[in-house]
Parts: C-alpha cells; sequence; structure tokens
C-alpha cells in the first residue's frame, strides 16, 4: 500500500476565489504562484472557456506542513451541516481562562472578515473549550 504524501481539502462553494482568500487570512495561507506560461491568476482565468472561468481557487500552507485548499464552484448552496469541518488551533495547550481569551482574541479577528460567531461550547469533564462559527459561505468551523 502506497503512503499518502499530501492531503487536500476541497470546498464546495459559491465563490471560490472569495472564500480561498477568506481561509487566507484564517489560516496564514497564500495563492500559489500562477501556472507557468501566465503572469497573474486573471490572465490564466480570462484563457480559460468562459464554463471554467472563476470554477476553482487554491490557496496553500506557505510552510508545506498543511494542507492545500481547494474551492470548486458549484451550482447549489449549502443546505445542511458540514459532515467535515476545519478546527482552526488557537488555544493548543491552554486551559481555562486562558484558553477562552485565545479564541475569543481570533474570533474578534475572524468576525470583520466576514465570519460568523455560532456557540461557545465550555470545558467538561472530557473537552476543553471551543466556539463553533461559519466562513462567509456559511461552512462551519470551530476555534479550539
Amino acid at each position: 500500500m502506497a503512503s499518502v504524501k499530501q492531503v487536500q481539502v476541497t470546498f464546495d462553494c459559491k465563490e471560490p476565489e472569495r472564500v480561498a482568500r477568506f481561509w487566507c487570512e484564517v489560516l496564514g495561507y497564500v495563492v500559489p504562484p500562477p501556472p507557468e506560461g501566465f503572469d497573474t491568476w486573471d490572465d490564466y482565468t480570462r484563457s480559460l472557456p468562459p464554463e471554467k472561468q472563476d470554477a476553482g481557487f487554491v490557496c496553500q500552507d506557505p510552510t508545506g506542513v498543511g494542507p492545500r485548499l481547494y474551492f470548486q464552484r458549484v451550482p447549489e448552496g449549502k443546505v445542511v451541516k458540514n459532515r467535515v469541518h476545519l478546527d482552526v488551533r488557537v488555544g493548543t495547550g491552554l486551559v481555562g481562562e486562558e484558553r477562552l481569551a485565545a479564541i475569543e482574541a481570533e474570533c474578534a479577528r475572524l468576525v470583520p472578515l466576514g465570519a460568523v460567531r455560532g456557540l461557545l461550547l465550555l470545558a467538561d469533564e472530557e473537552n476543553e473549550s471551543c466556539l463553533n462559527m461559519q466562513d462567509i459561505e456559511g461552512n462551519e468551523f470551530c476555534l479550539d
């Protein structure tokens, strides 16, 4: 059995570039250089048939450690809760009030970018605190 070398997380969305740029801000990711032979992504996009233009966009971890994120345009809107979501790990190693402060600070940074605050789940006997949120197209993610 071959070992997996890379993982890409794919999001269905209405506006791929807009959602990708949101996640660049959230995660500190970057848009990779355009394909060889093109000076900009706009130049590349204009070279495609009309039905393929703006159909997808990508962002990646500049260190190469985190997964690549791919955003693909789909005709249908989001209807139900995600079965898979990202956990943005802002409180790793922190507990109690210190963890809550880190989560709240990150929430305060993301809301002006278009994120929507959800339910704060406080620590219990099994889990530390986390905050449910939504990105600019309603996809759920957690700050934990």
